[in-house]
């Protein structure tokens, strides 16, 4: 099996933190050099393992965006 390339090309923010240190991010990731896409996933303290996660591009990202403005959250406490 082919090694995975990536590269997270920009850091977007840190969504939670587990007590192993890892931590669930989102980002702009390059996955083996094709152009950088929304990526939500956790990963090492030290960024070189990662969990699974999903990739996004832009209109998928808005898309989402536009769902979670529907969702009421106060529904859920």
């Amino acid at each position: 099996m082919a090694d995975l390339k990536f590269e997270i090309t920009e850091k977007i923010g840190v969504l939670s933190e587990n007590s192993k240190g890892w931590t669930k991010e989102i980002n702009l990731v390059s996955w083996n050099e094709h152009e950088p896409k929304y990526d939500i996933r956790e990963w090492s303290p030290d960024h070189s393992r990662m969990g699974k996660g999903v990739t996004l591009t832009a209109d998928e990202l808005a898309s989402l965006k536009n769902m979670l403005a529907e969702i009421d959250l106060d529904s859920f406490e």
